[in-house]
């Protein structure tokens, strides 16, 4: 009972590496592979290409892949848990880090042909859709966006113009998010997959010396899954009458862009830049990775990653590696950079009754829908009465021959007014009746307007102005009926357009309640090992050390300093490790810092460029207004220009000149002085 975790408990992002196969140019250079792996204990050794004499450095994560694993087992383990929990209610993070080229996005999306190679989000959608068809009596809501961070630019992968930069925003109930930013609701996976092949043509990619097809952003795909289940019988065995209880779970599933050193890549230019802007952004995420003080606001990438590292989100952070021998010094970057995201805590928990959840405004309206058409169908409500298909009334005259009649006086306008506006009400009142009939009653008007046109059409001995308005008043009842069809039929459509964007299960309850007790055992089975598979770490770590302690005991004083001299070696064989892993750090410190100043020097380069144009071409006077104007805004990380009419209300027209009909410049009155007669 002792290893069973407690749902409110702080747990660790999760980790695990993954090692790609040498690629076809490593082999034929005849480069070496410096990675040893063993899947079965989590445990990772890289060998120094450099100094073979060095001892191989030891890493252990919570799951390992060597070259030989297959994406289906990749998604299993680390991606499917994750998915079962978003269904739950929690949310939910995968995202891929590693050097530029080593199988990120093959991790992330893989091939589509063969089947076999998806990755994880091509097989998240297929699992998100068979758990929704496995459930009994719930209803879903599913709605999937696409983003990627271009240049420290958030951008919307599902726009019509997916170059516009949207802007963060941040709110006590939703976190952060990204204002404007497209939802599509998805009702299978085929939908979701359309999602996603739209986003990935405006997808920002290029080639580098390293990858042909080298991202150039990081991009997120996000899906919302909310649902509804009846409310939990409260005490006494009585369940809440109509209560639902609503849950809302956000999946982000990321592709980090690689990072990149400009000597292997070989980017220059454009592509320069973008490794520049990926690299810091990189570095502000390893900075909240490791520091204690968080700083979330130092790129876009860690702002809305923000929940994932540290907050109300389950983690699994996947490092993606190459085995060979010159990517040493990026492989040790990636292995520590994951060794420290091991020690981040998240607390999930499960977001219950959301205030902003869609589902709910979905339900509200279809139950409205619903309750207007059945109205309609039954008729009006009880206690009121019946409508009854009408007879034609008596026709009256019309309007030409009461005015003719009428003889043009005062009185029999007022009188014809008065009939008029009767007439109006009758209208109204016909219409209004026609929309409390039942579809069954509509059907009988229908059918008695059909028999008076036909006895209509067979009366001989009626006047042309009496046949003309009865004919008027079956048009005009005809189209009042037409109307009111026409209403209930776009009411009908519309209450199937909402009820098509539900997803529901179609399993019965026990099979239904049987798979969830599954799951749920299967996940605290999980959990039991892990906490199992530490604390045996734990015991064998103190086991080793009381036999080191039992073994010290000595028959003479020779044993006891040849046992020394031998702890002595270890403990200065440790200490050599430790002092060879504080250069290696310190090296790879020097080397981030050497970038990060190659960065500040070209931008200074930059801007003493653009400070030169500015000075050269632009006037002293245009230049302070435009910095009288600039505005700097913190959600989009620019300057804004603000409009003119902002900064004054009301712009004053320049003053004319003397004697001169509109303002004018100093050329045109001294010409104006010199030819006064001119007639411009």
């Amino acid at each position: 009972s002792n290893l069973k975790m407690k749902k409110n408990d702080p747990e660790c992002v999760k980790v695990v590496v993954r090692c790609r196969p040498m690629s076809r140019k490593e082999v034929e250079d005849n480069r070496q592979r410096i990675i040893e792996m063993d899947t079965k204990t989590g445990e990772i050794t890289i060998k120094n290409p450099l100094d073979p004499r060095e001892a191989p450095k030891p890493f252990t994560f919570d799951q390992v892949y060597d070259w030989n694993s297959n994406q289906g087992t990749v998604f299993d383990t680390t991606a499917r848990p994750i998915i079962d929990s978003v269904l739950q209610g929690y949310n939910g993070t995968v995202f891929c880090y590693g050097q530029t080229g080593t199988g990120k996005t093959h991790t992330m999306e893989g091939q589509w042909d063969p089947p076999d190679n998806r990755g994880i989000i091509p097989r998240a959608f297929c699992h998100i859709f068979e758990r929704i068809e496995g459930t009994h009596d719930q209803n879903f809501l599913v709605r999937a966006s696409f983003l990627e961070i271009y240049n420290e630019e958030v951008r919307d992968l599902l726009s019509k113009d997916p170059k516009n930069k949207l802007d963060l925003k941040e709110d006590p109930e939703r976190g952060v998010y990204v204002k404007d930013l497209t939802w599509y609701v998805v009702k299978g996976v085929s939908e979701m997959e359309n999602v996603l092949h739209a986003g990935k043509k405006n997808r920002s990619v290029g080639a580098t010396l390293m990858n042909q097809d080298s991202s150039r952003s990081h991009s997120i795909f996000s899906v919302i899954i909310e649902s509804s289940s009846d409310a939990t019988p409260a005490a006494g065995g009585k369940a809440a009458s109509g209560e639902k209880k609503f849950r809302a779970g956000k999946l982000n599933l990321v592709d980090l862009a690689g990072s990149e050193r400009q000597g292997k890549t070989g980017a220059t230019g454009e592509r320069l830049k973008e490794a520049t802007k990926i690299n810091l952004s990189l570095s502000a995420l390893g900075n909240v990775i490791s520091a204690d003080n968080v700083p979330y606001r130092d790129s876009k990438l860690t702002r809305l990653l923000q929940d994932s590292l540290g907050g109300n989100t389950k983690t699994v952070m996947v490092a993606n590696m190459g085995p060979a021998d010159y990517n040493f010094d990026e492989t040790m970057s990636t292995l520590r950079y994951a060794n420290r995201a091991k020690n981040i805590k998240n607390k999930p928990k499960i977001n219950e009754d959301p205030k902003d959840a869609m589902l709910r405004e979905f339900q509200e309206e279809i139950s409205r829908l619903r309750a207007m058409l059945e109205q309609q169908n039954s008729g009006r409500p009880a206690g009121a009465p019946v409508a009854r298909a009408k007879k034609p009334r008596a026709p009256k005259a019309p309007k030409a021959a009461r005015a003719a009649k009428s003889g043009g006086s005062t009185e029999s306008e007022a009188s014809t007014e008065e009939e008029e506006a009767a007439e109006e009400e009758e209208a109204a009142a016909d219409a209004e009746e026609v929309h409390g009939m039942s579809n069954a009653e509509l059907e009988e008007v229908n059918k008695a307007l059909e028999e008076q046109k036909a006895r209509l059409a067979q009366e001989e001995n009626m006047r042309e102005e009496v046949r003309a308005q009865a004919e008027a008043e079956l048009r005009r009842r005809e189209e009042n009926l037409a109307r009111e069809r026409k209403e209930r039929e776009r009411l009908a459509s519309q209450l199937r357009a909402m009820e098509e964007k539900l997803v529901t299960g179609h399993a019965d309850a026990e099979e239904a309640a049987m798979r969830e007790k599954e799951l749920e055992e299967a996940q605290l089975e999980l959990e039991r090992r892990r906490a199992e598979q530490a604390e045996l770490n734990q015991q064998l770590r103190e086991k080793e050390e009381i036999s080191a302690a039992q073994e010290e005991k000595f028959a003479s004083i020779q044993e006891e300093v040849a046992a020394n001299t031998k702890k002595i070696k270890r403990l200065w064989a440790k200490f050599e490790e430790v002092q060879q892993e504080l250069e290696d750090v310190q090296k790879e410190n020097m080397n981030e810092k050497e970038e990060l100043l190659e960065t500040i020097r070209q931008q200074a380069e930059q801007i003493k460029l653009l400070n030169l144009i500015a000075d050269q071409f632009v006037p002293v006077e245009e230049r302070q207004k435009i910095e009288r104007r600039a505005t700097w805004n913190e959600d989009r990380g620019e300057w804004m220009l603000v409009r003119h009419s902002v900064l004054s209300e009301s712009a004053k027209r320049p003053v004319s000149a003397l004697g001169a009909k509109r303002p004018s410049s100093a050329v045109a009155r001294a010409a104006m002085r010199l030819a006064p007669d001119n007639s411009r």
